[in-house]
């Protein structure tokens, strides 16, 4: 049987890598919800929307990568919080503005709620305008 820690992990990690909604189904209720309090993310409600949110990123940041600080379960609420630090260079076409060089160090939080074995809910913690003024979009 698989641990909500695991199937935690393996969505954060498709998800990170840019592999969409199709690849992280497996790992969420249908119709899981989505939030954050970040305008980047506006709009986006569920986690299928914030799925292929981050895969259409690595269209103008395609070296995308993520290296996880901390994992860690909250067995008595169904919770599972990842941390982690997002890196990658607007070197490709597609962004707000034409590819600029510059490279973005994000640090955020995925918070995500479990109904069973499966994810509810998840909640991003991001400071988006502070990555985008480093990838020169603002």
């Amino acid at each position: 049987m698989t641990t909500i820690k695991e199937t935690a992990e393996q969505f954060f990690d498709a998800c990170e890598r840019g592999k969409g909604w199709e690849a992280c189904t497996q790992y969420c209720h249908e119709g899981a919800t989505f939030t954050a309090q970040a305008g980047a993310l506006a709009g986006v409600s569920t986690l299928e929307g914030y799925t292929d949110w981050m895969k259409g990123l690595f269209t103008p940041v395609p070296d995308g990568s993520y290296e996880v600080r901390c994992f860690a379960v909250d067995e008595s609420r169904n919770c599972v919080a990842a941390f982690a630090v997002f890196r990658g260079t607007h070197t490709g076409e597609g962004g707000p503005v034409p590819p600029t060089g510059k490279k973005v160090e994000a640090d955020y939080v995925y918070a995500m709620t479990f109904d069973g074995d499966r994810i509810r809910h998840m909640t991003k913690i991001w400071n988006d305008g502070f990555s985008l003024k480093q990838l020169g979009w603002m």
